[in-house]
């Protein structure tokens, strides 16, 4: 019997192709779902930024406020003034700034200043406004504390300070510009580009901060503790 042997090589442009479609599909999914999910946590952001000022639910110890937006230091003394808290402190302020410069913004305000009122001069972020609000509060053995900030603000900043002071009670304060109340956001570029951008700030703060829960701590406070403290009383800035 004549057994003739086949040497040629398989044909392997008919091994199965890679597929590549079902890959496509599973990269589409995954974006969709992320994209869903980032509008889904965007609204839900959203939900929680108030569109009307409104009085703190309770006095507390002290009052801080958070430099960078427009009448948050106007509001935070008028808070004072009211008998909100019993001292205040103004985080993020100017290294060449003092209690002068801040009371010609506020009408009327320099005595109540020099009494009740401390500059915090070494934040530079909503993270180092919370490390220094915690010296702050610790040093004079407050246990509650009003939050004053801008309404877009303000989730991050109580992410920052709730992380920071576990054991102090925070009762927000949030500003609501004359921009906000007279136009829609959505109807607004600047203004959408801003809750984006505060946006991605406040899922940035609640992953580290919740990594930093379970022992993760990716950027941790160094140098914050390696520098002493620089805050100066109101009457030793006027001074």
């Amino acid at each position: 019997m004549d057994q003739r042997i086949d040497q040629n090589p398989p044909d392997t442009a008919a091994a199965p192709a890679r597929p590549r479609g079902l890959v496509r599909a599973l990269i589409v999914t995954a974006l969709a779902i992320a994209f869903f999910g980032a509008a889904l946590g965007f609204v839900g952001f959203l939900s929680q930024l108030r569109v009307a000022e409104l009085k703190p639910s309770s006095n507390a110890d002290g009052i801080v406020v958070l430099t960078g937006g427009s009448s948050r230091v106007s509001d935070a003394v008028e808070l004072l003034a009211k008998g909100y808290g019993k001292r205040l402190l103004i985080s993020g302020v100017h290294p060449t700034n003092s209690i002068n410069d801040i009371s010609r913004s506020v009408p009327d305000s320099q005595a109540l200043l020099d009494c009740c009122a401390d500059l915090d001069r070494s934040a530079v972020n909503t993270r180092s406004n919370a490390a220094e609000t915690r010296r702050w509060v610790h040093e004079r053995g407050f246990r509650s504390l009003i939050v004053v900030t801008s309404n877009y603000h303000m989730p991050r900043a109580i992410v920052e300070m709730s992380h920071a002071m576990p054991d102090i009670n925070l009762i927000p304060f949030a500003v609501v510009s004359d921009k906000w109340r007279d136009e829609p956001w959505w109807t607004n570029g600047a203004a959408m580009r801003l809750l984006l951008s505060e946006y991605v700030k406040y899922v940035a703060a609640e992953v580290r901060v919740r990594l930093a829960d379970i022992g993760l701590d990716l950027l941790p406070e160094t140098s914050e503790r390696a520098v002493p403290p620089s805050r100066k009383t109101a009457k030793a800035a006027a001074s």
